[in-house]
């Protein structure tokens, strides 16, 4: 039975995982994700210009599809602090479940110039965005902080996150990392400060506001 187009495309993208994440992107042939995919070499050429923008185009459909389900998925949730538990967990699930592509993402993607240089695409906005919007429904609920910029805050729960699949990557795949999202969550929220610096730090700050209060009179 011949293939339809979009199913080649699809095998294709998925037989380009299996050889980078074998092989190494520099290493691997085209040809090879050709034979993985079942198609001759030059159908690969009909659907993505050169090896370097097949890897790219793995990370835009990819990711797109994940942000998709990670969207409708935290809308369900009953408050931000859900919300983001949820995305974390999902986001965590998805490279456990497909370790192919967890390499693809973590290793070999950040060996390409030009996904470096084009790391801020949409589909890396949209899922930064995603974040945004759970820490600023957050601060509306009273959850987070609202002293600290929403941008720098996506970006840490998103950079913290990306780093655990890299070291999980690196050290072999072993280690579930579901266990870990009850303390990213807890880290997010209440940061590495002990109760008793929480306290102090809150004191202080309410001393300082209280001063300047007075010399304001």
């Amino acid at each position: 039975m011949r293939l339809k187009a979009p199913d080649k495309h699809q095998r294709i993208l998925d037989a380009a995982v299996k050889v980078f994440a074998g092989k190494g992107f520099f290493q691997a042939k085209v040809s090879e994700i050709a034979r993985e995919a079942g198609v001759a070499d030059g159908t690969v050429y009909l659907y993505f210009k050169s090896k370097d923008d097949l890897l790219i185009s793995i990370f835009e459909v990819k990711m797109r599809e994940a942000v998709a389900r990670f969207r409708e998925a935290a809308l369900r949730e009953k408050d931000a602090r859900s919300s983001l538990e949820r995305l974390i967990r999902m986001h965590l699930a998805e490279f456990q479940a497909d370790p192919d592509l967890a390499a693809v993402f973590q290793v070999e993607l950040r060996q390409s110039q030009r996904f470096m240089r084009e790391y801020a695409k949409s589909e890396l906005k949209e899922y930064l965005d995603l974040i945004g919007d759970i820490v600023r429904q957050g601060q509306r609920e009273g959850t987070f902080r609202t002293d600290i910029p929403v941008g720098i805050i996506k970006r840490f729960i998103f950079g913290t996150v990306d780093e655990v699949v890299s070291t999980w990557v690196m050290s072999g795949m072993k280690q579930d990392m579901d266990g870990l999202v009850p303390h990213l969550v807890d880290l997010f929220l209440n940061g590495i400060g002990s109760r008793e610096t929480a306290r102090q730090t809150a004191d202080a700050a309410a001393e300082s506001a209280h001063k300047m209060e007075e010399c304001g009179k």
